[in-house]
């Protein structure tokens, strides 16, 4: 696995290694190879300078997941600019927010993708952006110049005095998004660990089919720079037309997440011969996962779920290992990644006895350097400088990490703690529910009240209250934590990480 102090000089090592290499491939069948890559990556650097960005000025980008946006990121990071990347979901508030916010001085959008005007809406933007952004708009084409015209090439400082290169915003569930300020060094040491855990060679041939703009996407890129993998890339995710991808590209990586591998499982149910007949791991991460995927995958395809667990602010700080039992892969986050520290606090403020559960804090490399409003620092460190991730969790006699829940997930209901994901991992066992989110609505007599959200499985009749209760007790619920109320719905919203927006299912049932 090679080393880089930097994402370019990791770059260079690789090019110098394997530049014939394919590096990423579309839906389309374009393709593109390592010295491809850092070559046009040079010519768009060049291209960018022409317009004026400089060492050290912010441009915000919200691209799909095209080839052309990886080498967005190899020019920018060629001149040494700070990163925004932006959720193509992200609109007019989310964008004006984090542009005035990280003080952009260009913003790079598409002109019309998905039958939204990204080009209309950067306009708008720019004409009451405070920082006087211009707007670049780029279809599938980027800015060309001369690369003898580009700067020397930064100097690659050591881990801790790198400067900030990547402002990161969650994903704005319940609020103004919130930007963390990374480094590459911290998205290395990410794409790192999870390459080790994962055994990822130069002939995998990874799965990229979710935002790249996710940190994810951009930890993938590392990853790919750092092994010699290859990147399968789709636009955007679809439950038909991506498995197909996958299977005409060979994949052997396929991620990422549960949402995704239900869409894998479901066409795999329509072929009688293997779609993914090299597929060695299903990645998974950004959301909590149903115990009961793992055994389904297994079956289907022979391979195992590799879980992640972490968050925009402090990425994968646990992961599965290929050597971990099943048993071990359906219940848990897997055990935490080099150099991570945790500790677990309880809601009462002491550190949990080991084995109990708490609320999960944070050191690591890649835990980011604080919110771009340092504001918000206060209340995202402990007094030890710990990073309070929100998550409920505790660790198995393994050392894995189990995720019980959120701080903010918890249902108090007549002084009793209702864990959510509790009675939503029994309730994903049912075959008539295809997705699954408890959440807890204001009740004058008990405080909350526990309601489940189903979205009901295709082919199948829509689960009543009485055989969902039934269902919950035969799984052993306790009474005290039965839901009160059931109700149906179309398609469980999420985000693009694929954790449920439960304040959007609290403010329509809540009544």
């Amino acid at each position: 696995m090679l080393e880089g102090r930097t994402l370019w000089e990791l770059l260079e090592r690789r090019v110098d290694a394997t530049p014939d290499a394919l590096m990423a491939v579309d839906e389309d069948m374009r393709t593109i190879t390592f010295g491809e890559y850092w070559s046009d990556s040079e010519r768009a650097a060049a291209g960018l300078l022409a317009h004026g960005v400089g060492s050290g000025d912010v441009v915000s980008w919200q691209l799909p997941t095209w080839i052309e946006s990886m080498v967005l990121v190899g020019a920018l990071s060629r001149i040494g600019a700070i990163q925004n990347p932006m959720l193509p979901i992200y609109r007019e508030r989310e964008v004006g927010f984090c542009t005035n916010q990280a003080k952009a001085s260009l913003l790079i959008v598409p002109s019309v993708w998905r039958d939204f005007d990204f080009e209309e809406m950067g306009r708008s933007i720019a004409s009451t952006n405070a920082a006087d952004m211009r707007v670049l708009v780029s279809d599938r084409a980027l800015p060309q110049g001369d690369p003898a015209t580009l700067p020397p090439i930064e100097e690659a400082l050591p881990a801790d005095e790198q400067p900030v290169r990547w402002l990161f915003y969650t994903s704005g569930t319940t609020a103004d998004p919130k930007g963390a300020q990374h480094t590459d060094a911290s998205v290395a040491a990410v794409a790192k660990g999870m390459a080790e855990r994962m055994g990822v060679i130069q002939a995998d041939r990874n799965a990229l089919v979710f935002p790249f703009t996710h940190i994810g996407g951009i930890t993938w890129l590392f990853t790919s720079l750092q092994t010699g993998c290859s990147n399968i890339l789709m636009e955007g995710f679809h439950p038909e037309k991506t498995p197909e991808v996958l299977s005409r590209e060979n994949v052997t990586l396929a991620g990422s997440g549960t949402v995704f591998h239900q869409a894998y499982l479901g066409f795999q149910r329509k072929h009688a011969t293997p779609v993914f007949p090299n597929v060695r791991a299903f990645p998974g991460g950004g959301a909590p996962k149903p115990p009961s995927i793992v055994e389904e995958i297994r079956q289907t395809f022979d391979a195992p779920v590799l879980s992640g667990y972490g968050l925009t602010e402090a990425p994968i700080l646990t992961m599965a290992d290929l050597s971990d039992s099943d048993e071990e892969l359906a219940v848990s986050e897997g055990k935490p990644m080099p150099g991570v520290e945790l500790k677990f606090v309880t809601l009462e403020g002491e550190v949990a006895a080991p084995g109990a559960e708490g609320e999960i804090r944070a050191k690591a490399p890649q835990v980011m350097r604080g919110y771009l409003d340092s504001s918000l620092d206060a209340d995202a460190f402990d007094e030890e400088g710990y990073f309070r991730t929100g998550d409920l969790g505790r660790l198995d006699d393994r050392g894995n990490v189990i995720i019980t829940g959120r701080v903010k997930d918890v249902i108090i209901r007549k002084g009793e703690n209702v864990s959510a994901k509790e009675v939503e991992d029994l309730l994903y066992t049912h075959p008539a529910i295809a997705d699954v989110a408890v959440i807890g609505l204001p009740d004058p007599d008990s405080g909350e009240r526990v309601c489940a959200v189903v979205q009901t499985a295709e082919g199948s009749d829509p689960i009543d209250f009485d055989s969902m209760v039934a269902h919950l007790r035969d799984g052993g619920l306790m009474t005290q934590k039965l839901p009160e109320q059931l109700e149906h719905i179309e398609v469980i919203p999420r985000n693009p990480s694929g954790k449920v927006l439960k304040h959007v299912l609290v403010d329509q049932y809540k009544g």
